[in-house]
């Protein structure tokens, strides 16, 4: 076993060779922190009951990566259009393996709707947003992931959350820490859970007595049906529904955060897409919008020529339904609840 002389060596050779841009940013690697960090998750893991085995790995030779913490300081900020969004998320490729998965796992789709009520087409557009239906590859060591996300601070207690309840998954289902693999920032597996999600809704699909989801995709969607469920997934209602509202409509109104009854938004303007009406309805739904397409449509239009052309007369939107909620309770996102609702419209049918 290799010593603790040994692994400060590692350590700092990792910083000096390998990580220019944060040993800039933090200076000389801070081997006591580093210590300090280890420590800490042994006595918090033996706290909770977590096996020394487990304790043991989790600690043994873990590696510093500079990269995840150039990945944490350096999210992009760039922002798509919808239209470009759903181009990326929802494309004829996806589509036709999305169907091709339908064909492929029917049981176990029909297993996951008896169970849970979610129906096989919304599992279909979660996994194929999250993997690409498990074609993503993880890149990480999660443990080292984890331990790196720590040491850097910025969100030291949530890393340090989900390193504990990555232990704690490890110990349960009998896996060695040291080959789970995940994303830099802590996701894994078909769904892309990170530890303590899974922690609270994976469940066994395949029925070997472990929860899998990485290896196993009945584990995997059996959690996410769960997920789903737990998130109160009425299979009866739609997610969302396309309409056009005025070019000239309230902006502020197009987030989704304001919420008004069907007859409401068919007061103020709200179309169906051929012109025609709402259904008369009491169902509460809100209406989000790419502003941008309202922006467009409202600027001034610069020509050399004589002529009067009017703005588009209506912008497109969505009615949002509390479907929609509860798939931003996965994903706080309303690009990525209309590519989930869009995706799974198109795989109702094999």
């Amino acid at each position: 076993m290799f010593s603790k002389n040994m692994l400060r060596i590692g350590a700092v050779f990792l910083m000096l060779f390998s990580a220019p841009a944060a040993h800039a940013d933090r200076g000389a690697f801070d081997m006591e922190r580093w210590d300090e960090i280890m420590a800490n998750v042994r006595r918090r893991a033996a706290a909770q009951n977590i096996s020394d085995a487990t304790i043991k790995a989790t600690l043994r030779n873990p590696a510093f990566i500079p990269s995840i913490v150039r990945s944490d300081k350096n999210q992009s900020e760039f922002k798509l259009t919808l239209d470009q969004y759903l181009a990326r998320t929802v494309s004829a490729a996806r589509i036709a393996n999305g169907r091709k998965m339908r064909a492929k796992y029917p049981t176990m789709l029909s297993r996951v709707e008896n169970r849970f009520g979610v129906p096989p087409h919304v599992i279909l557009a979660f996994w194929g947003l999250e993997s690409n239906y498990g074609e993503y590859k993880a890149a990480h060591n999660l443990r080292d992931a984890f331990l790196t996300l720590m040491y850097d601070g910025r969100r030291e207690t949530f890393f340090g959350n989900q390193l504990l309840a990555l232990m704690k998954i490890a110990d349960n289902n009998g896996l060695d820490i040291t080959q789970i693999r995940g994303s830099w920032a802590g996701a894994m597996g078909h769904f892309q859970f990170i530890p303590t999600t899974l922690a609270a809704y994976g469940v066994d699909g395949n029925g070997d007595g472990h929860i899998d989801i990485i290896g196993s995709v009945g584990d995997a969607m059996f959690s996410a049906g769960n997920y789903l469920s737990k998130l109160g997934w009425n299979q009866n209602e739609r997610i969302v529904r396309a309409v056009v509202v005025p070019a000239d409509f309230d902006a502020s109104l197009l987030k989704g955060d304001v919420k008004k009854d069907l007859s409401q938004w068919s007061a103020m303007g709200v179309m169906l897409p051929d012109g025609g009406a709402l259904p008369n309805s009491a169902m509460v739904a809100g209406l989000v919008a790419d502003t941008a397409e309202i922006e467009a449509a409202n600027a001034p239009i610069e020509s050399d020529m004589d002529t009067d052309v009017a703005p588009r007369p209506v912008i497109r939107a969505y009615l949002t339904y509390p479907n929609f909620y509860r798939i931003k309770k996965w994903n706080n996102s309303n690009w990525y609840a209309i590519a989930v609702a869009t995706l799974a419209d198109e795989l109702k049918q094999p």
